[in-house]
């Protein structure tokens, strides 16, 4: 019997602190790693989830391109941040073809943008009898500002590439989970990346996705307070937070302002799980899967696991990666943390839903 190979893509994570580029190829359902690269990107570049520097944006990124000897085209990005609206909706039971032609009406209550301005998507997620008797199904709506999808499809075109596939970044991290880790009908996992901008939540109920959320902080933060609490440059700051020595920085003193950064983060984490519980009724979480750059703070595991009163358990994108010897284990070790998002969207193919 022959196996039709799929038609491979890129994966693509525009992050505020870097970018990140990974290929993999895929052979009767299993995974193997060909190409990873990380392009750092200076702070200015992209704030807040949105590009200020789009002509250095594409320089790093064709540096990437290049240095890994890429030759596909077709690339697979993600976004997420404000300009992202995520939701799981109760409607009446229709057919997907019936829900194309409705969706519109249906999200207007939904999102708090003018409809017009976003690209929306859907996913029937199940079926349902409703209390009333009637059929009714639980719906996956993605909505992405019009703006900040063409910025961000906008830098790969110019960089050479073709946008194939823009996905949500707590949707690859779901897709990365999922390929890696075994499922447990009964388990509800929280996902939490804490990247430099934004720290991504979400939430799955049985390897299903159940909630989701965007929070407006994260590594940079540290950098910040850091900055503006000892008076540091930006690279002490970021030298201090990673745990280096700087001359005539107190070391106490520094750990105060990254336990009280942690203590902001986690305390949004608490909020969103609060929320979740409301929504979803009195649902518990049995445990949390960490990741992101800024999941390496110091004790930050630690700090989670005893604030949340939850096992906290660091996330490994590639433990069922077939990772070939070429690669040094070092580095493979030194990307695990920043590689989930990218992973996500290297398992994306055309042909997906």
């Amino acid at each position: 019997m022959f196996f039709r190979r799929k038609k491979e893509t890129i994966g693509i994570d525009i992050g505020s602190s870097s970018i990140k580029l990974i290929q993999l190829s895929e052979t009767e359902g299993r995974y193997t790693l060909e190409k990873f690269g990380v392009a750092a990107l200076a702070p200015e570049i992209i704030v807040d989830g949105t590009i200020m520097d789009s002509v250095r944006c594409v320089e790093a990124l064709q540096n990437v391109v290049k240095e890994q000897a890429i030759v596909t085209k077709d690339a697979v990005i993600s976004v997420s941040g404000h300009s992202v609206i995520v939701k799981r909706v109760t409607l009446p039971q229709m057919s997907e073809e019936e829900l194309s032609e409705s969706i519109k009406w249906e999200a207007e209550q939904y999102i708090p943008f003018d409809i017009n301005e976003v690209n929306m998507d859907f996913q029937i997620l199940s079926t349902f009898v409703g209390p009333d008797g009637k059929q009714q199904m639980n719906v996956l709506l993605a909505a992405v500002k019009k703006d900040k999808l063409t910025d961000y499809t906008s830098l790969i075109i110019e960089a050479g590439l073709t946008p194939v596939i823009v996905d949500i970044d707590s949707f690859a991290i779901e897709n990365m989970y999922n390929v890696n880790y075994e499922i447990n009908e009964k388990e509800t996992v929280a996902l939490i990346n804490i990247g430099a901008g934004i720290t991504n939540i979400n939430i799955l109920q049985g390897g299903m996705f159940a909630f989701t959320r965007d929070i407006s902080i994260g590594g940079n933060r540290y950098t910040e307070s850091l900055q503006k609490d000892l008076g540091l440059s930006y690279e002490d700051a970021e030298r201090v937070k990673k745990g280096e020595d700087v001359e005539g920085v107190d070391s106490p003193e520094t750990e105060t302002i990254i336990e009280n950064v942690s203590a902001e983060i986690t305390s949004e984490i608490t909020r969103s799980f609060g929320y979740f519980k409301a929504t979803m009724g009195s649902e518990n979480i049995d445990k949390v899967m960490l990741s992101g750059g800024s999941s390496q703070i110091k004790n930050m595991e630690a700090f989670l696991q005893e604030r949340l009163e939850l096992p906290v358990e660091f996330i490994n994108p590639f433990r069922k990666i077939d990772i070939p010897p070429s690669f040094d284990a070092g580095y493979i070790k030194s990307i695990t943390a920043i590689a989930p998002v990218a992973v996500g969207l290297g398992v994306r193919r055309l042909d997906d839903r």
